[in-house]
C-alpha cells in the first residue's frame, strides 16, 4: 500500500498528538503543524495527499487553511474538524470545497474511514480525468477510438456500449429520452401516413 501523505492541522496539541499517532498506527504519513499559520507555510513547500483540519484556530482557520489547499492542489482532500460544529460552518466550508466535515471528539474508525472515502473519491477523479485525456470520441457519431494509437483512419472505432462492456463488463441498457421518444414517434407517423 502506498503511504499517504497526510497534513494534520490543530492548535490543541492533545487532538494533534492523539489522532496523529492513530492514523500513522494505519499507515499514513503524518506531518503536524500546531497552527494555520504553519500549516499555509507547510502547504506551500510540500505536496499532500488528504489536509485535515482544525475549523477554529487563532490568526488562520480552518477555511484559510482549505482555500489555500485548494488553490495550490484542487486534487488535495480536505477534511475539516471541529468542536463547534454547527450548520452554518458546515455549509461554508463545503461551499469551500472541503471534502468532508467531522465533529470531534470522533473515534478512530470514524476518521480512518473518512480519510478512505475521500482517498477514494480522489482516486475516482483521478482516473475520470485521466480517461478524458486518453479517450478519443467523434463528436458527430460519438464512437469512441479503442487503438490510440492509429491515426483516425487505421483504428477501430466503437459505440460508448462496447467500449464500456468490453473495458468496464458492464451492459448499458438502451432508452430513450423524451424528446427522441416524441421525434421518433413523429417520424414513425410521417412514414404510416405515406404507407
Amino acid at each position: 500500500m502506498r503511504k499517504y501523505n497526510l497534513l494534520l492541522v490543530d492548535d490543541d496539541p492533545i487532538v494533534l498528538h492523539g489522532i496523529g499517532e492513530d492514523l500513522e498506527k494505519t499507515g499514513f504519513q503524518v506531518t503536524r503543524s500546531d497552527s494555520g499559520d504553519k500549516a499555509l507555510r507547510l502547504l506551500g513547500k510540500n505536496i499532500y495527499d488528504v489536509v485535515i483540519t482544525d475549523l477554529v484556530m487563532e490568526k488562520t482557520n480552518g477555511i484559510q487553511v482549505l482555500k489555500k489547499a485548494k488553490e495550490l492542489n484542487a486534487e488535495t482532500m480536505v477534511i475539516i474538524l471541529t468542536g463547534y460544529g454547527d450548520m452554518t460552518s458546515a455549509i461554508n466550508a463545503l461551499r469551500n470545497q472541503a471534502d468532508d466535515y467531522l465533529l470531534k471528539p470522533c473515534e478512530s474508525e470514524e476518521m480512518i474511514y473518512c480519510l478512505n472515502q475521500c482517498l477514494e473519491k480522489s482516486k475516482l477523479s483521478r482516473k475520470i480525468k485521466l480517461y478524458q485525456k486518453l479517450l478519443r470520441m467523434c463528436c458527430v457519431c460519438k464512437r469512441i477510438q479503442v487503438d490510440q494509437s492509429g491515426d483516425g483512419d487505421n483504428s477501430e472505432w466503437v459505440s460508448i456500449e462496447k467500449f464500456i462492456h468490453d473495458k468496464a463488463s458492464l451492459d448499458i441498457t438502451s432508452s430513450y429520452c423524451p424528446d427522441c421518444a416524441r421525434e421518433t414517434m413523429e417520424e414513425f407517423g410521417d412514414k404510416r401516413a405515406l404507407n
